[in-house]
């Protein structure tokens, strides 16, 4: 087949997809059905179907067949991340997946087509979750250390979400806020929308500076602490038993409400209990299941005092009446059978693989991780630049973020951060490598 008309095939196709004429979902022919439409070759149209794929118009299923992809979003993009090429690795945004979940969605679909209460999907939910919810999530809880009751559970759109009820429910605008100095970026954009202040804690290598943060609490009037004591997102740790007795003492003598993000906790091995188990009168626990299980089916929870509970559910009436029932359905189907804890301890595997790449090839910078985490934080050496290596990385098809949507100081660090877990391990080893080249040209410069 002349090369251009093979190019020509693709375009027609790409040109279908984009302008919508083919809608997302819809199945195109299969190879050997479209070589005969065609009058091409079977290797010819795998080679088109293919180029479409790396362009990020269609997907692959093996056994289903070739499907137009969702182009409203492209992967990796969201509030203050740029759109990525198709051909781009991604190693600015974590969504971590294992094969075999998409299986795994179509039986509980199936099932749940099957069950008998299948149109009570259809109606409004109470707005902290139904009754089996909040139990399959206080269970659940107990993996984590952290024993609660149904009526302290409220289920939430996801853990971001989550975050920003709980703020919604307990803060006002200009209330002051303390949050490690290199924190979470979600957390600045719910600060930001909220109107709230953040005051940064100095961060050590092995947690907050948590002296400085009782000096802080001295100085000015701080109403609450968002802090993540196990597996800290970016900086990996996972704070003690005595960081986190000392927090919450000066939670309690400056009445401070403790928000406790565990996102990520589900990564750390045998950690502390978390801050709610041993201090559930001045903590709010927030977590999810987008990392552990898949960030599309935006299900998360939030352990609360019972006091705190009815003014949670309020905000969520506020922002999102309740989280839909499919999605919690299948969530709770998830945690009652299991397949969330399975899913967690493979993940832990991947991650430590993943991790493992990383700090070989990483090693002369000396990168800050969790040897279970998803992401690394590399100081970069003098001289180098974060955003020039951003850039330069950009040109050679590789995403990463610098230090800046993470810290809430006025000057960030010199670091970038790398998500590992949305790469296929074929090319994470590749895209480290050019991450470290860049660093060691940079340096240079």
């Amino acid at each position: 087949m002349p090369a251009a008309r093979y190019k020509r095939l693709v375009d027609a196709f790409a040109a279908e997809i984009r302008s919508g004429r083919l809608t997302s979902g819809t199945q195109l022919p299969t190879h050997r059905h479209l070589a005969e439409r065609e009058g091409i070759a079977v290797v010819t149209a795998t080679r088109v179907y293919a180029e479409l794929e790396a362009m990020g118009l269609v997907s692959s299923e093996h056994g289903r067949g070739t499907f137009v992809r969702d182009q409203a979003l492209p992967p990796g993009h969201g509030i203050d991340q740029r759109p990525l090429a198709a051909d781009s690795v991604d190693l600015n945004f974590n969504y971590p997946a294992l094969p075999g979940q998409v299986d795994l969605l179509r039986q509980v679909l199936r099932e749940l087509a099957g069950s008998g209460d299948l149109e009570s999907l259809l109606r409004y939910q109470p707005h902290g979750g139904r009754e089996r919810d909040r139990a399959a999530v206080a269970n659940h809880l107990l993996n984590r250390g952290l024993d609660t009751t149904p009526d302290s559970v409220v289920v939430v759109n996801g853990a971001q979400h989550g975050l920003t009820v709980v703020a919604l429910a307990a803060l006002r605008p200009g209330d002051l806020v303390a949050a490690d100095a290199i924190t979470y970026p979600g957390f600045k954009v719910i600060a930001e929308a909220l109107r709230l202040e953040l005051a940064p804690i100095p961060t050590t290598p092995t947690g907050p500076d948590l002296d400085a943060l009782g000096r802080l609490c001295v100085e000015r009037p701080v109403r609450a602490v968002y802090t993540m004591p196990t597996l800290h997102n970016p900086l990996g740790w996972v704070m003690d038993d005595g960081a986190r007795r000392q927090l919450v003492a000066i939670a309690r003598r400056h009445r401070l409400l403790l928000i406790e993000d565990a996102a990520y906790a589900y990564l750390a091995e045998c950690p502390p209990p978390p801050l709610a188990a041993t201090a559930p009168d001045v903590s709010v626990y927030v977590s999810g299941l987008s990392k552990n299980v898949a960030t599309g089916l935006r299900v998360g929870f939030i352990a609360a005092p019972q006091a705190r509970v009815p003014a949670i559910e309020r905000a969520i009436r506020a922002t999102a009446w309740n989280t839909p029932a499919l999605t919690a359905a299948i969530a709770t189907r998830w945690l009652e059978d299991g397949t969330v804890t399975r899913l967690e301890a493979e993940k832990r595997v991947d991650a430590r693989l993943r991790q493992t790449i990383a700090g070989e090839i990483l090693e002369p910078f000396r990168p800050l991780a969790h040897p279970n985490s998803y992401f690394t934080w590399v100081p970069l050496p003098a001289n180098a630049r974060a955003d020039r290596i951003a850039a330069t990385l950009a040109t050679h098809g590789v995403a990463i973020s610098t230090a800046e949507p993470f810290a809430i100081t006025e000057n960030p660090p010199q670091a970038i951060r790398l998500a590992l877990g949305s790469t296929e391990l074929g090319t994470l080893a590749d895209a480290l490598t050019t991450v470290r080249r860049t660093i060691e040209d940079d340096q240079y410069r």
